[in-house]
């Protein structure tokens, strides 16, 4: 039962930390390319970036914890 928290938990913060790692892309690709964001946003089509980045990182991180957790119980039994 413990682990239905841990996952729910790893996975709004593997969402919020991906999306802000797909930002960061957003900004190399924006610098690469030179295109010209519109002002007050930090890319062009961040939202793509950020979408993408959130739904990895909503997905891997609670894949990577359960994966440990199960690891680690398997080990002490």
């Amino acid at each position: 039962m413990a682990r239905i928290g841990v996952g729910c938990f790893t996975t709004f913060i593997g969402a919020i930390s991906g999306a802000m790692i797909g930002v960061l892309v957003a900004v190399a690709v924006t610098f690469g390319t030179r295109c010209q964001p519109l002002d007050g946003l930090p890319a062009c089509n961040w939202h793509i970036f950020a979408g993408w980045g959130a739904l990895a990182g909503g997905l891997t991180l609670p894949t990577v914890v359960l994966w440990r957790l199960r690891r680690r119980d398997d080990a002490a039994a």
